[in-house]
């Protein structure tokens, strides 16, 4: 089937001498792989290599063949050129460590619009913002929402907050968060991307929260693992 869909690149592995393996996040079918064949060694042709740099938003026209094949992509072009998200130090950190969350965290073949939309909207932030040093840790609590374990903050006043259940509780346990850390979750919850520069953290806390949120993704998704990107991020924001 033929397909015409937008599409987000979430990880470019080369194959060969001159091809690639590109993973991109459709609007259309979730996730999909594609071979391009040459396209490193080609000039010419409606693909070039250039387009696909981790979270690049293409408009694609690809054949589907169904789940779990390698597909082949026709046409590529990008639908929201961007101006600082590949070429500034701390964003393409963030760009590289967010890409390998996804390429990990989003396994389905299917239709997730809202997924899509909340994705396409925040990198296109993360690109014309300059004020981004928290903007990871946002985006991970808000990405929880399409995965289906947002921290539950009908009770934020508890004094704990248990990392296995998803939510604030008044009884310690191994999982539980307490004290500075749980101050600073509270402060991100609810939030969007305009107001998330107001929270003012050390380098230290942002550590300590951005280890939170891998943890709590850890117990919550099957298969999740520390990104190696991590502690690339860890040292261009030290």
């Amino acid at each position: 089937m033929i397909v015409a869909t937008k599409a987000i690149v979430i990880s470019t592995v080369k194959y060969g001498d001159s091809s690639l393996i590109v993973k991109c996040f459709t609007a259309s079918d979730g996730v999909k792989s594609y071979l391009l064949k040459g396209v490193r060694a080609s000039k010419k042709g409606k693909l070039k290599a250039a387009y696909f740099q981790p979270l690049t938003q293409l408009e694609i026209i690809a054949r589907h063949k169904g789940k779990g094949t390698l597909e082949s992509l026709r046409e590529a072009r990008i639908s929201f050129p961007y101006a600082s998200i590949h070429t500034d130090i701390k964003k393409n950190a963030i760009a590289f460590f967010l890409a390998e969350v996804l390429s990990v965290s989003i396994r389905e073949e299917e239709e997730d619009a809202g997924l899509f939309s909340f994705l396409e909207t925040a990198f296109q932030w993360l690109d014309t913002h300059d004020e981004i040093s928290n903007f990871h840790i946002l985006f991970l609590f808000n990405l929880t929402r399409y995965f289906g374990f947002y921290p539950d903050d009908t009770q934020r006043d508890l004094p704990y907050f248990d990392l296995v259940e998803g939510e604030f509780t008044g009884e310690p346990s191994l999982n539980t968060v307490k004290d500075e850390n749980l101050t600073l979750l509270r402060q991100f919850l609810g939030i969007n991307f305009d107001d998330v520069q107001k929270i003012k953290l050390t380098k230290k806390q942002r550590h300590s929260l951005l280890n939170l949120l891998i943890v709590y993704f850890e117990l919550h998704l099957q298969g999740f693992r520390k990104p190696k990107s991590l502690l690339i991020l860890n040292e261009v924001f030290n």
